[in-house]
């Protein structure tokens, strides 16, 4: 009878499923269960687990609280702090007049340090490029020899900082211009000052491609042009606002003018009267900050801080093209390379 309840109880016990893994499992151990006293209700046996049977599965323990502390103590952090600066996120700039105080090796084959303060313009002779002149904040300007950074004079007497800087076509006159608009020449193989004039507020200064004649544009509208040394003057008066870029075209004949209401005038340099006048939807919709010309001066190219660039005809004054290639103004080297390079 005990076999026949035993075999009874057996068929009673429905079949064990066939385990059946998904992904990535598998068996980490197989554990032994003993059979224990019958469950009152079900009359099937119950299942006690041996506790001390079991074993931790093969993970990595979670740290303890303490240790992360102890690691966290052992960290050196100097290093990271040195390359993150200071709370601002500014990179420290390095010491005035001090050359290789910038961290990081100097592959510069000649420094000029003679400025003690920001550099605002640089220029090479056109002749030769053998010569440099920079002008900054501290209200002057140095001519100097590219070979080896000789001084070969300082350009004194200026009133406020230099912005402006530049050679004659043939290198033998270099002009240096300063914020409040005292603008100076030098004959380069004398060293000596040879021409001055006080404008209004400088905003631009150009030699003419050909001949010793110096343009400015200022902050009163009036772009000037002087022949050198005489002094001989000519005005160009634009808008009630500041003239803020110009270029002289490459004939020599014609020079283009950017104002800051986005109008662009071009300038018959010998009548003293303006070819066209581009303003409105033709011209730009903000003040202008760049202007550049093609080798045969047939296309110019303005940038603003509209954000647009436009291709203008100055043959016929009218607008070839505009472009939008970013949000912010144009300079002068990114306008230029679009199509002279």
């Amino acid at each position: 009878m005990e076999s026949e309840s035993e075999s009874g109880a057996a068929a009673d016990t429905p079949p064990l499923e066939t385990l059946s893994f998904h992904g990535d499992e598998e068996i980490i151990e197989v554990v032994e269960l003993d059979p224990g006293p019958p469950d009152p209700a079900s009359g099937l046996p119950t299942l006690a687990i041996p506790l001390t049977a079991s074993r931790t599965p093969s993970v990595n323990p979670l740290p303890k609280a303490d240790d992360l502390v102890q690691e966290m103590e052992d960290v050196d952090f100097e290093e990271e702090e040195e390359e993150e600066g200071n709370e601002e996120g500014w990179v420290l700039e390095p010491q005035e007049g001090v050359v290789g105080s910038m961290e990081g090796p100097d592959d510069s084959e000649v420094t000029f340090a003679l400025h003690s303060a920001s550099v605002f313009c640089v220029s090479l002779d056109p002749k030769t490029n053998t010569l440099a002149v920079t002008g900054g904040e501290e209200d002057k300007a140095f001519v100097w020899r590219l070979s080896d950074g000789e001084l070969l004079f300082e350009c004194a007497g200026h009133k406020d900082s230099v912005t402006c800087a530049g050679f004659s076509h043939d290198s033998t006159l270099v002009a240096t211009g300063d914020m409040s608009g005292l603008l100076k020449v030098w004959q380069v193989d004398t060293k000596e000052e040879v021409w001055s004039f006080e404008a209004g507020d400088l905003e631009w200064m150009e030699w003419h491609p050909r001949a010793p004649v110096l343009l400015a544009g200022t902050a009163d509208g009036n772009t000037w042009m002087w022949k050198v040394p005489t002094g001989d003057c000519k005005t160009f008066q634009g808008p009630n606002c500041p003239a803020t870029c110009g270029r002289v075209l490459p004939d020599g004949k014609r020079a283009v003018v950017g104002y800051e209401d986005g109008t662009i005038r071009i300038w018959d340099l010998k009548q003293g009267n303006s070819i066209h006048v581009l303003k409105g939807t033709e011209g730009h919709q903000g003040p202008l900050t760049c202007v550049a010309a093609n080798q045969d001066g047939s296309l110019i190219l303005t940038g603003s801080v509209d954000c647009q660039a436009k291709l203008v005809s100055a043959t016929t004054g009218k607008v070839s093209g505009a472009w939008k290639p970013g949000c912010g103004a144009l300079c002068v080297s990114s306008v230029s390379s679009l199509f002279l390079h």
